[in-house]
């Protein structure tokens, strides 16, 4: 009989995108998870975060169905969003002490912890990987100065104690590749999200769009343009409310699925220039979203740098939607086939996003956009990244 490959994920916190795949990963008879947590943000029934506020707890289970452990954090500051020292967790040394031959994954080396979690890795004999999503063509818009460092303590030091790069897409092999990392260290296991979850929410509601729409309060009669993040400068709102306002179109709206600092400034900018038919829904649980995604025509993410991936487009995909990424978005070489299921554009050029929306607009081929999408979408699955994860 194989024996089981134990695995111990170690995250800042619970992540809603990560729980579901960890259950899976658990229902695998190959492997023997344990998911070592940092801190319990996410978990409460309400959290602070410094760009939106208070947000609700999720309302899926978070900590159901898998092993795991919140490990005390020593940190003189404690918080995910207190920098590299807000987080610096001692217990990671009990847990993984007598772990020999076990795997470590990692999902960068922004916090202190994480680089402890290395350096056990090392004095006690376990494998460890790096599992982020670091954007190739982000990379080099940072400075030369930047780059020359990050070479020599990247590329120099902590990447030749790195086992393996477990790689979610096409720029984020690049920025491995670009930091010196051989093919032979590179693992290939994608971002996603629970496709199955979401897969069944668009099967119950996919004949219901009219009845969705009334109940949700949007146009029946109108192509739905959808939004779905946080307020804040990274995910750029506000060029695709000032796209929208150029597309000047009677058969069109506008759905805002999120919230945030930049409210106010959206809210301000509608009443200013008169928009008509543009909704802001406020934030929605994630239970809630997929009536959102079946009521829409069209889903936009025209996020800035600092959008690394974009899972929300995986989402959009699911639910059979045609996309328009911009090209900055860490997905947008990996999910998006221009003319295919979508189209990219400049980041920040408004002129190119209108002229984008107006293509998917007027285009007889939406629907087939959309399967396209939702048929691309498939091969970034939870099952891809346990495949990755038995293979070394």
């Amino acid at each position: 009989m194989n024996q089981k490959k134990k695995i111990f994920f170690l995250l800042s916190h619970p992540i809603q995108y990560f729980s579901p795949l960890f259950v899976e990963m658990a229902k695998n008879g190959n492997l023997y998870l344990t998911v070592l947590y940092c801190d319990d943000y996410g978990t409460r029934s309400s959290n602070i975060h410094p760009e939106v506020g208070e947000i609700a707890g999720w309302d899926i289970p978070m900590l159901e169905g898998y092993n795991y452990k919140f490990l005390k954090n020593n940190s003189w500051k404690p918080s995910i969003f207190n920098g590299f020292f807000g987080l610096i967790n001692f217990e990671i040394f009990n847990a993984l002490k007598n772990e020999r031959g076990s795997l470590v994954v990692i999902p960068g080396w922004n916090y202190c912890s994480y680089i402890l979690s290395l350096g056990c890795a090392k004095i006690f004999g376990l494998k460890i990987c790096v599992r982020g999503d670091n954007p190739y063509k982000q990379e080099i818009l940072k400075s030369k100065t930047i780059l020359f460092i990050k070479r020599i303590i990247l590329g120099k030091i902590l990447f030749r104690l790195i086992d393996y790069f477990l790689y979610v897409g096409k720029e984020n092999k690049l920025f491995y590749e670009y930091y010196g990392v051989p093919q032979s260290k590179l693992i290939f296991t994608p971002h996603a999200v629970d496709n199955a979850r979401f897969t069944a929410e668009y099967e119950k509601y996919k004949d219901k769009k009219p009845e969705l729409r009334k109940e949700l309060g949007i146009p029946i009669d109108k192509t739905i343009i959808l939004f779905s993040g946080q307020f804040i400068p990274k995910k750029r709102p506000m060029d695709l409310l000032q796209a929208y306002q150029l597309l000047n179109s009677a058969n069109t709206a506008l759905v805002f699925l999120g919230d945030g600092e930049l409210r106010n400034e959206i809210e301000n900018y509608i009443f200013k220039n008169k928009l008509k038919d543009v909704y802001l829904v406020g934030f929605k649980n994630q239970t809630e979203i997929g009536k959102y995604y079946v009521a829409a025509d069209i889903f936009v993410l025209p996020s800035g740098a600092g959008e690394t991936w974009g899972l929300v487009v995986n989402e959009a995909m699911i639910f059979a939607l045609p996309v328009i990424v911009s090209n900055i978005v860490g997905s947008c070489e990996d999910l998006v086939i221009e003319d295919f299921n979508g189209y990219s554009y400049e980041t920040g050029n408004i002129i190119e996003l209108k002229s984008k929306l107006n293509s998917l607009i007027n285009n007889s081929r939406l629907n087939e956009f959309g399967l396209n999408s939702q048929n691309l979408i498939k091969r970034n699955s939870f099952q891809n990244i346990i495949d990755g994860l038995k293979s070394l």
